[in-house]
């Protein structure tokens, strides 16, 4: 059974995380925006955090029909970030002088341009739909993105030595596990997907935080448990999604455990 530390693709989809999104309604009308402070400072003097433009503030207002689809894209923006900050802090010392744009901040940009592209087209499904986000794609390293705004979506990475010493969580591939998924079921499947890919980074970012606490099962008993949990949970409502419309999906629970 293989693990992958938690990449489930669907074709042309990405990642997610928590978004800062302050959500307000007018003139029948959704407005997002991010709610954040400026951590600029704090990247150009650790020299070593990815650094993104800030997409939610460039957004004009979504209708309410697209909320629901901007929001899940605003927050996968938030997960590539974090996940290609984590691969910052554990490739470090890695490869040669182009390793980092190579390796980490050419496909963040490729998937940023395929998130930005969705959040513009579901808003344009609405209304207008909105030009030249694909700026907004390209990151750099060390507080000064590409252009020239500090983009606050993901959190800092920890220590490399938190990171070190924590390890990683691998979780069983879920997707790779599925049937032929029905046109009906797509969209449900695919969200669910992601959700596990969410679960998955916010254990592993629990796992760096915790460092030191608790007893030789605090691991065990306050992070696998309950991701597992989660998993278990998130599982069977992508066979339920699936066998709404062809045969259900059969022993997918084996896939909910994951090990450190």
């Amino acid at each position: 059974m293989p693990a992958t530390g938690g990449r489930h693709r669907l074709s042309r989809r990405t990642k997610i995380a928590t978004a800062a999104l302050g959500l307000g309604i007018a003139a029948g009308a959704l407005v997002i925006a991010t709610t954040v402070g400026d951590p600029g400072a704090a990247n150009a003097a650790s020299g070593g955090q990815i650094s993104c433009p800030d997409v939610a503030s460039r957004l004009p207002a979504v209708p309410a029909q697209a909320q629901a689809e901007v929001q899940r894209n605003l927050q996968l923006l938030n997960t590539q970030l974090s996940e290609a900050n984590n691969r910052l802090v554990t490739t470090a010392g890695q490869g040669g002088p182009n390793f980092v744009q190579n390796a980490i901040l050419g496909p963040l940009q490729d998937k940023r341009a395929s998130t930005i592209d969705r959040i513009a087209i579901a808003i344009g499904r609405q209304g207008e739909k909105p030009q030249n986000l694909g700026g907004l794609a390209a990151c750099s390293l060390g507080g000064q993105s590409g252009s020239g705004a500090a983009s606050s979506q993901a959190p800092a990475p920890a220590p490399a030595q938190n990171t070190a010493a924590a390890g990683q969580i691998s979780c069983p591939d879920v997707e790779s596990r599925l049937p032929a998924i029905p046109a009906q079921a797509q969209a449900e499947v695919r969200r669910n997907l992601d959700l596990l890919d969410t679960q998955i980074a916010e254990a592993n970012n629990r796992l760096v935080t915790s460092a030191g606490e608790g007893g030789p099962n605090f691991v065990q008993n306050a992070i696998l448990g309950p991701l597992e949990d989660k998993r278990v949970a998130t599982i069977n409502r992508i066979a339920t999604a699936i066998g709404r419309n062809a045969e259900k999906p059969q022993g997918l629970d084996a896939l909910a455990p994951c090990t450190r």
